[in-house]
C-alpha cells in the first residue's frame, strides 16, 4: 500500500461549510485529542456550492428532522460572535420566507405549519386577505393561503460563515491543504487513508465525504454509490426602479411555481428551478439566460405589476449537489464501511444545515451516535433501501 505522508485521526475530504463545520466541531471538542486534516481542491472557493448560492436559512420544512436542524442552525447564527468568532458579521437579515400557494395547496400548507409550529417555529399562518394588506404591492387574487416565518428565518453572506468556521477550525488545530483526492484506500471494510492528484498520501481513522457535487467522485474511488449529482442553479441580480417599498418590506417570497425572489441590498435577487427537462446533470457554470426571460421575468410581472420594468443587473450559475432519492441529506457512517461518513446530497440546504450536521458528525466519529439531534433518519440505509424520506417543501 505504500507508506503515508502523515497520518490523522480524521480526515475531511471537502473544506467547505460543510466539512469546516465539521472541522470546527470536531477539535472543539474536550473530548477529542485527534488530528483533522481538510483536504481542498478550490482553494479559492470559487466554484463551491457555498459560494454561489442564495445564502439563506428557514424553518418551513414538512420533514420534523429539517425543521430542528435550521432551529439549530437559527440559534447558531445568532449567537456566532459568541460561539464561534467574535469578529464574524455575516450581515443576517431575520426578515423570514413568506411561502404562497394557490387552493391545490392550501392543505399542504396547513399541514406543514402544524409540524413547524409544534417544533416551536415562529410561523405566521396568514389568509389571502391578511396578506394583501401588509403587502398591498402584491397580487393575491390567485392565492388561498400563506406561511411567513416572523422571525428564525432569513439570509445572511455565506461566504463569511464558511471563512469563520475555516479560520476557527485551523485557530483550533485542524490542518488545511490544497489538494485533490484521486484514490481513497480501503483495507476490507475499513478506509485507511486517501491519495492526492500530485502523489501525496495520507492515512486515516475516519473519512468524511464533505466533497459538495464531488460527493459521487469520492464515494465511488471507495467503492460506494450514492445517488448525488450536480444540477445547475442560475441565480439573477435586477433593479427595480420606484420600488424601494417593496424592497423594504419583502422577505423571501416563494411563488407557487418555484420562483423566489427577495431583497439584495437595494436590488433583488431572483431565480427558479428550470424545468425537469432542462435540469441534467450538469458541470459547467454557464448562465440560461433563456430562465429569466421566458419564466421568471413573467412570473415576477404576474405577481407584483410592479416587476415589468426591471433590468438584470447580474447573474451567476452554482450547483445544488442534488440528492435523485429524495432531495434529502445523506448524513453518517456507511452500514459497512463504518469509518467512512457521508455529508452530500443537500439539494440545496447544505448551508443552513451546516451547523447541524458538523455538530452531528462530530458526535457520530467521537461517541459512536448522535448526542443532540437524531439525523439518522438521513442514514445511508434509506439509500440502500430505496427508501425515501418525502420532503413536501423542496425550493
Amino acid at each position: 500500500m505504500g507508506s503515508m505522508d502523515e497520518n490523522y485521526d480524521v480526515i475531511i475530504v471537502g473544506g467547505a461549510v460543510i466539512g469546516s463545520s465539521a472541522a470546527w466541531f470536531l477539535t472543539g471538542r474536550d473530548d477529542f485529542k485527534g488530528r483533522v486534516l481538510v483536504i481542498e481542491k478550490d482553494p479559492n472557493y470559487e466554484f463551491c456550492s457555498t459560494t454561489l448560492s442564495a445564502a439563506s436559512i428557514r424553518q418551513q420544512f414538512s420533514t420534523p428532522i429539517n425543521i430542528e436542524m435550521s432551529g439549530f442552525g437559527i440559534e447558531f447564527l445568532r449567537n456566532l460572535k459568541r460561539d464561534l468568532d467574535p469578529d464574524v458579521d455575516i450581515s443576517f437579515h431575520e426578515k423570514g420566507y413568506l411561502v404562497l400557494a394557490t387552493e391545490s395547496g392550501r392543505d399542504i400548507l396547513r399541514h406543514n405549519h402544524a409540524t413547524q409550529t409544534k417544533l416551536g417555529a415562529d410561523i405566521v399562518w396568514m389568509e389571502p386577505d391578511q396578506l394583501a394588506a401588509k403587502y398591498p404591492w402584491m397580487n393575491t387574487s390567485d392565492l388561498a393561503a400563506a406561511c411567513w416565518g416572523r422571525t428564525g428565518e432569513g439570509w445572511f453572506d455565506a461566504y463569511s460563515l464558511m471563512q469563520s468556521f475555516r479560520k476557527q477550525a485551523r485557530r483550533q488545530g485542524a490542518d488545511y491543504i490544497d489538494g485533490e483526492v484521486v484514490e481513497v484506500l480501503r483495507d476490507g471494510n475499513q478506509v485507511t487513508g486517501v491519495v492526492l492528484k500530485d502523489g501525496r498520501r495520507f492515512g486515516c481513522g475516519a473519512l468524511i465525504n464533505a466533497a459538495g457535487t464531488g460527493g459521487s467522485k469520492v464515494a465511488r474511488m471507495a467503492g460506494l454509490e450514492i445517488p448525488v449529482e450536480p444540477r445547475k442553479r442560475c441565480i439573477f441580480v435586477f433593479d427595480c426602479r420606484d420600488a424601494a417599498d417593496i424592497n423594504a418590506a419583502c422577505p423571501m417570497l416563494i411563488d407557487p411555481s418555484g420562483l423566489y425572489v427577495r431583497p439584495e441590498g437595494d436590488l433583488f435577487i431572483t431565480g427558479i428551478a428550470p424545468p425537469a427537462d432542462r435540469d441534467p446533470e450538469c458541470w459547467d457554470f454557464d448562465v440560461d439566460y433563456s430562465l429569466f426571460d421566458e419564466i421568471i421575468w413573467p412570473g415576477l410581472y404576474e405577481r407584483c405589476e410592479r416587476f415589468e420594468a426591471i433590468k438584470m443587473v447580474n447573474a451567476w450559475a452554482g450547483h445544488y449537489s442534488y440528492n435523485l432519492l429524495d432531495q434529502n441529506a445523506i448524513i453518517g457512517p456507511h452500514p459497512e464501511v463504518k469509518n467512512f461518513f457521508f455529508a452530500n446530497g443537500f439539494s440545496g440546504h447544505g448551508l443552513q444545515q451546516s451547523p447541524a450536521v458538523g455538530r452531528g458528525l462530530s458526535e457520530l466519529i467521537v461517541a459512536g451516535h448522535y448526542q443532540t439531534l437524531d439525523m439518522s433518519v438521513f442514514g445511508y440505509e434509506r439509500i440502500r433501501d430505496n427508501a425515501p424520506v418525502l420532503e413536501l417543501n423542496v425550493i
